[in-house]
């Protein structure tokens, strides 16, 4: 497993890390399967969130690690806040990072965790209504208590981040964002400047760029996902093309297919960091070997181009 700083926030971390969205639905020993399959595999942050499920898949997240003995000082735990679930029908009617909505978030989060603090927690969504001041109180409150060491973002475009940090003491240190060979509309954009067609049209503000040069580190969650929850890319027959080029490499560098996928994103210069959703112990190994695999530039770009995108 190789290691990487997160953002500027001088702490370092596996470049492949574990999502837990999915824990809610598992039993409590599968998901003790699954956190022990990434710690095995060197994978030392865990991600969650407080709408996944009302807190479930973060409480057996926080218990998977204390039946595994986890020491919590050898691991890094991430949390996400500022979305709000109606507990009646379990649905999302809106966003909110008013002051009280965030602290009894966190505060929640922490029980459900059995920690008193979280290494970083990100704004979930952006919140047109955010009152700036509330925002500021917030984080202020959470870091001065030792609940929070950093901060970041989650679906966030760079007017966005400039707008929150300019009301903000502390330093925003990661975005997370969906990124992967089933979609790549961060980096289509960057190759199509100057056109007129589809993917010449930027969506996202120049996301990557604005993040390298902010130092800001990517999550890219979803890393096998076509669109937007549409299914994975992975031994999908829609995408023969990509699925060849990806076992080819895979029997060359001795990995599976989900590895070089993983490999795929690392090796951009932007330093992103994978999080994987697997909720299957093999499949996690497999996935977390893909940090060990340095691809070169051409076959990145091949990659790329069999996946479906085009070189202008």
């Amino acid at each position: 497993m190789q290691f990487q700083e997160i953002g500027t926030s001088g702490l370092k971390a596996s470049r492949v890390a574990l999502g837990a969205m999915r824990m809610a639905d598992r039993t409590q020993d599968q998901c003790d399967e699954v956190v022990c399959a990434a710690v095995e595999s060197g994978i030392d942050f865990f991600d969650t969130a407080d709408c996944y499920t009302a807190g479930v898949s973060t409480a057996k997240l926080g218990q998977a690690l204390k039946d595994l003995s986890v020491e919590r000082s050898g691991v890094l735990l991430q949390t996400k806040f500022g979305i709000y679930r109606n507990p009646d029908t379990d649905k999302i009617t809106r966003y909110d990072f008013s002051r009280d909505h965030l602290v009894s978030a966190l505060e929640g989060e922490l029980e459900c965790l059995g920690t008193d603090y979280v290494d970083f927690v990100l704004l979930h969504r952006p919140d047109t209504l955010v009152e700036l001041d509330q925002l500021a109180e917030a984080f202020n409150y959470l870091q001065n208590q030792g609940m929070v060491r950093h901060f970041g973002v989650s679906n966030v475009n760079p007017q966005q981040v400039e707008l929150l940090q300019s009301a903000l003491g502390q330093r925003l240190e990661v975005n997370q964002l969906q990124f992967g060979l089933g979609h790549t509309g961060m980096v289509q954009q960057e190759f199509h400047v100057n056109m007129g067609d589809a993917p010449s049209l930027d969506h996202d503000g120049g996301l990557i760029s604005y993040s390298r040069r902010k130092q800001m580190t990517i999550q890219a969650w979803s890393p096998f996902q076509t669109g937007f929850f549409e299914g994975v890319f992975l031994d999908n027959p829609a995408f023969a093309e990509l699925n060849a080029a990806l076992q080819k490499l895979a029997d060359q560098y001795g990995v599976a297919p989900s590895a070089i996928a993983v490999a795929w994103i690392l090796r951009h210069p932007a330093r992103m960091q994978v999080l994987l959703g697997s909720m299957t112990p093999s499949r996690i190994r497999q996935m977390a070997a893909g940090a060990d695999v340095e691809l070169t530039a051409q076959e990145w770009y091949d990659l790329y181009l069999a996946a479906g995108n085009d070189l202008p």
